[in-house]
């Protein structure tokens, strides 16, 4: 996905505001308060009790409890004009913090390995400095979102009609990435990320003596053949200028030498980007194990789960996206467009329902030991994109919102 290295590229300081640039320790400040205090999906309270009473401080309407512990802020201009939502994602993961610096983890078991701690600093810093500075045409709505990692809190959140009320006319968000450098951008019309979907499969042969297979139905076999034959799906069925992955993740099966297991447990995730391929995945593999199991005298249980669809942007939302970053970034790499990935966001289900953009900004700064890849218990990024990020979704603001 990264055609350079990711040593950090110039970022010319001077493209960022002078207020915005004054923001910058207090991003920084925010930032390290949340990755202390990392929380997990639909927990977030500490969160969202430091994003609620910032809100409070600055005068902001907002309403909390929103899907268990989401908020939404509104922002109004100084005239009439069209409603931008942007989102920020707030939870945590269930990993120990191996890194040694003063803002490490205080919560066991639970770390910011994604860039999420950002992501709310980042919307934090858009919030205030909208609200002192409400020179734009509409209302901004800032949606703090709990669960991205899991089970999902977009589609919660759009169920309880975040995006009515007003009623929003476009969506943005970003995600902090390690897998480009600072001062750089990735951004693209159409499918970015994934869609995100899981599977669980058991496979029901009839145990026995390892000495005497033909008194059985070995459910190892039968699960190698299936785990071989689901490996066709996206080589022989689907287009090959689409693409997609169907990934066994774990096999467990047997428990001694000389037995032959009763039972074999196989569990994996599917990916595609084209929204049309919805529910292809799972029909064709219930075909596959159903026909593997059958001519082997096996039977099965499989238990499918759709989890997140692709993220799909808007080329128009995306362009406005695009023109703003190359106000902002002036460098070597500068906005990679085929920035595109086979991870999965929540954000889609708002993608759904509105027109909107979903981007990375580079984070990564491998001079400062800061390129660890997200979901490593070591990740962190360079805090300097904090007042980057603020400046872009700043300038997607004052365009978006004009009468």
């Amino acid at each position: 996905m990264v055609a350079t290295s990711l040593k950090p590229l110039h970022v010319d300081q001077s493209r960022i505001r002078p207020e915005i640039q004054a923001l910058q320790p207090r991003l920084v400040e925010w930032r390290r308060h949340f990755h202390q205090r990392p929380e997990l999906g639909f927990r977030e309270r500490l969160t969202a009790e430091a994003i609620a009473q910032k809100l409070q401080e600055w005068g902001i309407e907002h309403q909390t409890g929103i899907a268990e512990t989401g908020i939404v802020a509104i922002i109004p201009g100084n005239r009439p004009g069209p409603v931008l939502a942007i989102r920020a994602d707030m939870d945590a993961l269930p990993i120990q913090e191996l890194n040694q610096v003063p803002y490490r983890s205080l919560h066991d078991g639970v770390m910011h390995a994604c860039g999420h701690d950002g992501h709310t600093a980042i919307a934090l810093g858009t919030a205030y400095y909208l609200s002192q500075h409400p020179d734009f045409a509409g209302t901004v709505k800032l949606i703090f979102q709990p669960a991205e990692e899991g089970p999902g809190g977009a589609k919660p959140m759009v169920e309880a009609g975040v995006l009515k009320n007003p009623d929003v006319d476009a969506i943005i968000g970003l995600h902090l990435w390690n897998n480009l450098p600072l001062g750089s951008l990735g951004v693209r019309d159409g499918a970015m990320m994934a869609a995100v979907e899981l599977f669980d499969c058991t496979i029901k042969g009839r145990g026995g003596h390892g000495a005497m297979p033909h008194q059985t139905v070995d459910s190892i076999v039968v699960g190698a053949q299936v785990v071989n034959a689901l490996q066709t799906i996206v080589s022989r069925n689907v287009d090959p200028l689409k693409a997609g992955v169907v990934t066994i993740g774990s096999f467990h099966a047997g428990h001694a030498r000389n037995v032959i297991a009763n039972t074999a447990k196989l569990q994996g995730t599917v990916r595609y980007f084209d929204p049309g391929l919805e529910g292809f995945f799972e029909q064709r593999m219930e075909q596959i194990v159903s026909g593997v199991c059958q001519s082997h005298g096996a039977s099965y249980e499989l238990d499918y789960k759709r989890i997140y669809p692709p993220v799909v942007n808007n080329s128009a939302i995306a362009s406005l996206v695009r023109s703003v970053a190359e106000t902002v970034i002036e460098t070597p790499l500068g906005i990679v467009p085929e920035c595109q990935t086979m991870g999965g966001e929540d954000m889609s289900f708002f993608l759904q329902e509105v027109p909107g953009c979903y981007f990375f900004l580079g984070a990564a700064n491998i001079e400062r030991d800061l390129a660890y890849p997200h979901h490593h218990p070591r990740f962190d990024f360079d805090e300097t994109v904090l007042g980057m990020g603020v400046e872009i979704f700043v300038r997607c603001v004052e365009k978006f919102c004009v009468n």
